[in-house]
């Protein structure tokens, strides 16, 4: 198991706070945690909760009985003023969402703010490229309109950086195969609005802060354009139509449950 240190936490934004304890307290291994949401995301603000995602594997005799087993997890606390919380999926349950085409699980796998880790989720990050499809697009493409909507009724920053960082980081999957869920990184692409850099900073003063409300007519006329770009990126890519490692994630599956 690795848990990142306070200065490892302090350097990706995130509050000083010890997770292990929270980590600790979970009836199954995990496989895996990351840091998700807005501080993978690279506009985190000073009040925001700390998101964690990952995987548990429940064992053998969980899945073998006669009662449901409980395939996702939500632990929640206050530590010091922070609010963390703790979403995890059980191995099987995660490998599916993998195969269809579910940005956020990709993102949760990929992120580079690991505070747990092992042998499983090195396996299972390797595999990661097999289950990139094309399709990928549409998840991106429909969250972004989703967070498209929310900003139109809240008025609120928040919303406005998410749908742009969804569709940022659609263009960028359907051109490189690569999850990029970093905002500030994904502003190096030539479509990116030339005024994220200045939202993101404004966010960072509240997590629910008001934008300017003159500035929706542009951010209105920016989305449309990221919208198109994303339609020619998803024409134009490489990916494939379908996964192709599904045998591999059976596999896995498979040897940690019985290891387990």
């Amino acid at each position: 198991m690795t848990v990142t240190g306070p200065e490892a936490l302090r350097t990706a934004g995130l509050p000083l706070t010890d997770l292990a304890p929270l980590l600790a307290d979970q009836p199954d291994p995990l496989v895996f945690a990351t840091v998700s949401g807005a501080h993978l995301y690279g506009f985190p603000s000073r009040d925001s909760d700390i998101d964690l995602r990952g995987a548990h594997l429940l064992p053998a005799a969980a899945l073998l009985g006669l009662e449901e087993p409980e395939e996702t997890r939500t632990t929640a606390d206050d530590s010091d003023g922070v609010e963390r919380d703790l979403v995890t999926h059980d191995l099987r349950k995660f490998a599916r969402l993998l195969l269809r085409r579910n940005g956020y699980v990709l993102e949760q796998l990929t992120s580079p703010l690991v505070v747990h880790t092992g042998p499983v989720h090195a396996e299972l990050t390797a595999l990661a490229p097999g289950v990139l499809t094309r399709h990928h697009a549409h998840h991106y493409r429909g969250f972004a309109r989703t967070q498209w909507r929310l900003y139109e009724r809240t008025g609120e920053l928040k919303p406005l950086l998410y749908t742009c960082r969804a569709l940022l980081t659609g263009i960028h999957l359907m051109r490189t195969g690569e999850i990029q869920a970093h905002l500030p990184t994904l502003c190096a692409l030539p479509e990116a609005p030339a005024r994220l850099p200045d939202l993101i900073a404004a966010k960072a003063a509240a997590e629910h802060g008001a934008a300017d409300p003159a500035l929706r007519p542009t951010a209105e006329a920016e989305t449309a354009r990221l919208h198109t770009v994303l339609d020619e990126a998803e024409a134009a890519s490489a990916l494939p139509e379908a996964p192709s490692g599904r045998a591999a994630l059976h596999d896995l599956v498979v040897r940690a449950r019985l290891a387990g």
